[in-house]
């Protein structure tokens, strides 16, 4: 098993490219069982989730070629509709094939989801969703079974904005019969990038990005190129080891605006950010002040921020308050960054961190995805040695992520036990 082995204290300076975003990517390339068509998708991350989301697809009768983050698929001779426990428990994305199997073949049995231990995230939304769209659902020993004859639109109203949510029904919506409306939508730009993906195959679909989207069935699509977005929770998180170290860093392959949030709290927190065309930088000039942050649904601060924003208060001069609104476990990182030597207490559903002019080096372990990475921010910024492990959460999520804080001037290798 892998570990993370950091020395801290060096200011982080340079130029970072972003690579694309796991999270628009995972549901792009479930899209393509939407064709019997072949689909080529470039700028693909080259993750541990993209590697589960091909061999479920592969499993489903998916032909795939991966090479250099270029995707292509096949979904001419789709021969399973049953996505097992097994390929579904690491990944909850993966209960996506649902709806795109129902809507093209009237059929999908796919296992109740797993993932991050970081709140319950049921998928309550989706089914009720796919009901109302004319879909029959039994759940069994674990499973979800969905049947139909043809789904037909109807409007679904999301009690919530949920981004899984919204995106499985506009991916099933493309295929129904007549139109669909879904209300009370995610707004996040991974969900303006698959409706660019679905309207590149032929779909109709208008509203992407706001709380109403319409979307008008076709009987077939076809296939595509299509080019994902960049990741903008990696370009933050590397802002973020910029502002923690007291460095100067640039991310290159980003829209600024897809981070506007977190970009005005660091300018809040005392950095300075230059908004460029298709880049971001962030300089240093003095220790980060508290800052207040409530986690909120896009164009609102990310939950996937949370943890390296919180990692960057733990040396700010003055205190924060770090408020959870989106998932009810996500602190599961704080008893770590206490190992380091930050002083935070959690009350409720926010964390009140007190800045500490130092960091120490210690041995972490990480619990999730972004926890992993705020672990990783504190170790480059804490004085000694750092190690962190079972960094395999982090390579869900972030691609070389140590070969890129290298290039900015980080101490930091991965070692092989």
């Amino acid at each position: 098993m892998d570990k993370m082995r950091i020395i801290g204290g060096q200011p982080l300076k340079g130029t970072v490219q972003v690579s694309g975003s796991k999270n628009a990517a995972l549901p792009i390339l479930i899209s393509a069982l939407l064709t019997e068509e072949v689909c080529d998708i470039s700028h693909v991350p080259v993750l541990q989730d993209i590697k589960t989301v091909l061999k479920l697809l592969n499993h489903l009768g998916v032909q795939t070629d991966s090479k250099n983050g270029k995707v292509q698929l096949s979904a001419k001779n789709v021969m399973s509709f049953e996505a097992p426990y097994d390929l579904v428990r690491t990944m909850r994305a993966s209960v996506l094939v649902l709806g795109p199997l129902l809507a093209r073949f009237g059929q999908a049995k796919v296992s109740l989801p797993g993932g991050c231990a970081i709140g319950a995230r049921p998928i309550g939304f989706h089914l009720t969703g796919l009901e109302k769209l004319g879909a029959e659902i039994k759940l069994e020993n674990g499973y979800v079974v969905a049947t139909c004859k043809k789904l037909r639109g109807g409007r679904v109203t999301f009690e919530f904005p949920s981004v899984g949510a919204t995106e499985h029904l506009m991916m099933t919506a493309v295929l129904a019969e007549g139109e669909t409306v879904l209300e009370n939508c995610a707004k996040e730009p991974e969900i303006v990038d698959l409706a660019k993906m679905l309207r590149s195959m032929g779909a109709e679909i208008e509203g992407d990005g706001t709380e109403t989207i319409a979307i008008s069935g076709k009987p077939s699509l076809h296939g595509t190129h299509y080019h994902v977005m960049g990741d903008r929770i990696e370009a933050g998180t590397f802002l973020a080891a910029g502002f923690i170290t007291g460095g100067a860093v640039t991310v290159e392959g980003i829209s600024p605006e897809f981070l506007e949030a977190v970009l005005s709290k660091y300018e809040e927190a005392g950095a300075q950010i230059e908004r460029k065309e298709n880049a971001v930088k962030l300089g240093v000039i003095e220790r980060a002040r508290g800052t207040d942050v409530i986690t909120q649904p896009f164009p609102g601060f990310p939950t996937d921020m949370q943890a390296q924003f919180m990692a960057v208060m733990c040396l700010a001069d003055g205190a924060s308050a770090i408020t959870e609104t989106i998932f009810e476990n996500r602190f599961m990182h704080v008893p770590e960054l206490i190992r380091l030597g930050a002083d935070i207490t959690i009350r409720g559903k926010s964390a009140l961190v007190r800045g500490k002019k130092t960091l120490i080096g210690a041995p972490l372990m990480a619990t999730d995805l972004r926890a992993s990475a705020s672990l990783i921010l504190g170790g480059l910024a804490a004085q000694g040695e750092t190690w962190v492990n079972r960094i395999y959460h982090l390579d869900r999520g972030y691609e070389k992520m140590e070969e890129k804080l290298k290039l900015l001037g980080a101490k930091i290798e991965r070692v092989s036990w």
